[in-house]
């Protein structure tokens, strides 16, 4: 498959975007990681410094029980300074674990251990000197200093154990910091590169878009152009047709009449009028059909109700359509309807009913009858048109009133395929409907149904 020039910068856009997005979440991820080690690291220092402090504590609860016993001889002193110093072993084999990692710091622990173990001497040969009943105030002075002298030490070795981890925390915390902040930097501008990579991709996925409508929009305009210059091919072509004939028979019956002498028989002459007349009515029927469709089409053609007694008005079209109809059929008229007036537009409706029945005599023997069926509901006037002709293929029906279209079986009638699209315009206007029922040379029904509510028509 070969790739457009959008397409390419598409993928890779998206490919980008992807690859900064795992780089964000891995920052993302680093971060997190960074903040619980800089946790554990303030925990840790937090235990050492509480270590620190409870072992000094314990020398301190120690020499206090001692100083006790020396100066006031009571048991429960000494056994206070024994119990100090037996937990001060455990306190000093969990610092020891606590500083595993730490060489300095562990060399502190051991300077720590030995003035431990300088202090518990000296704190000995105190208690012996007290139980051996030596203890001159020259002797126990001497330990005393040396005693004081060892406390110093150790608080100041301690001191120096409790600051070289505030220092390690403090140079922990700011490594974190930085790390952090540059992360979170690195972060931010990933997130705009990634969306500027985004509302790239999206910029040239809605051009596309914009693109693939235009191209759409030209071939639609192409085929519509074409449908139309098809359209008016057809309708050239039927024009030309259907003038032809008329027109053609309109002159050669001027011609007979106008080289006829005075004994032409007066029949003959009749028949020539008629024809011209017959042809003349033809060719305007053809063109108030495209007149209609034309002003229907521009929203102009013109509507104007008034009250008609049905009844009449069909009986008077059958009237015309026996006089001017050359084609020798039977129109029967039948009224269903107790509901004798409505308000229409007399001249539509004559558009309407003429076209269905010069399609129902065009397509139908001459020995069948046609019926117009006059009915009504509640709410709407019917008219219905009915033959017993050639039926429309149910393939066509879809296309039934389209201009210019007929059916693949109607052989060699003459027609212009405009006449059901007269009829759908100006029931459009009634805001009316109509339907179809037929069957292959069973026959033909048309159903008009027309509103009887004249606040539905248009004016």
């Amino acid at each position: 498959m070969k790739w457009s020039v959008e397409g390419k910068w598409i993928v890779s856009g998206l490919a980008l975007s992807l690859l900064l997005m795992g780089i964000i979440s891995f920052i993302s991820y680093r971060n997190a990681t960074q903040l619980i080690e800089s946790g554990n690291k303030v925990k840790h220092t937090h235990e050492v410094m509480k270590s620190l402090i409870d072992i000094f504590a314990t020398l301190t609860d120690a020499e206090s029980g001692r100083r006790g016993y020396i100066l006031y001889g009571e048991r429960s002193e000494l056994n206070r300074y024994n119990q100090a110093m037996q937990s001060l072993d455990a306190k000093i084999q969990k610092l020891q674990q606590q500083l595993a990692d730490d060489s300095l710091q562990q060399q502190q622990l051991t300077k720590l251990k030995l003035l431990i173990a300088q202090r518990t001497k000296l704190s000995k040969q105190s208690i012996n000197l007290k139980n051996t009943g030596k203890s001159s105030f020259n002797m126990q002075e001497t330990l005393v200093n040396l005693s004081n002298q060892n406390r110093s030490q150790i608080r100041d070795n301690i001191s120096q154990m409790q600051m070289r981890e505030e220092k390690l925390l403090e140079i922990s915390v700011k490594y974190s910091q930085n790390n952090i902040h540059n992360r979170m930097l690195i972060e931010f501008i990933g997130t705009l590169l990634n969306f500027a990579i985004l509302l790239g991709v999206y910029i040239l996925l809605y051009q596309q878009l914009v693109k693939r409508q235009q191209a759409e929009a030209i071939q639609r305009t192409l085929a519509q152009e074409k449908e139309l210059g098809e359209l008016k091919l057809r309708f050239f072509s039927m024009v030309s047709h259907e003038f032809r004939t008329p027109l053609s028979i309109i002159l050669g019956s001027a011609q007979l009449l106008a080289q006829s002498n005075h004994d032409f028989p007066e029949e003959r002459k009749l028949k020539n009028l008629h024809r011209i007349q017959s042809s003349a009515r033809l060719m305007n029927q053809l063109l108030s059909d495209i007149l209609t469709l034309t002003r229907a089409e521009a929203g102009k053609i013109e509507f104007h109700p008034e009250l008609l007694d049905l009844e009449a008005f069909c009986i008077n079209l059958l009237e015309d359509f026996k006089l001017f109809s050359q084609q020798q059929h039977v129109i029967k008229f039948i009224s269903q309807s107790n509901f004798t007036h409505a308000k229409l537009d007399e001249n539509l409706l004559y558009s309407i009913l003429t076209n269905l029945l010069s399609n129902a005599i065009k397509y139908s023997p001459q020995q069948k009858d046609i019926l117009l069926i006059l009915s009504s509901e509640a709410d709407a006037i019917i008219f219905q048109v009915k033959d017993f002709g050639i039926g429309l293929p149910s393939e066509f029906q879809q296309h039934l009133f389209e201009p210019f279209h007929r059916a693949n079986n109607v052989g060699k009638i003459v027609g212009t395929g405009l006449g059901l699209a007269v009829v759908k315009k100006c029931l459009e206007v009634h805001q009316g409907e109509i339907y179809v029922e037929s069957e292959l040379g069973t026959g033909t029904t048309f159903t008009v149904r027309i509103p009887k509510d004249d606040s539905k028509n248009k004016e």
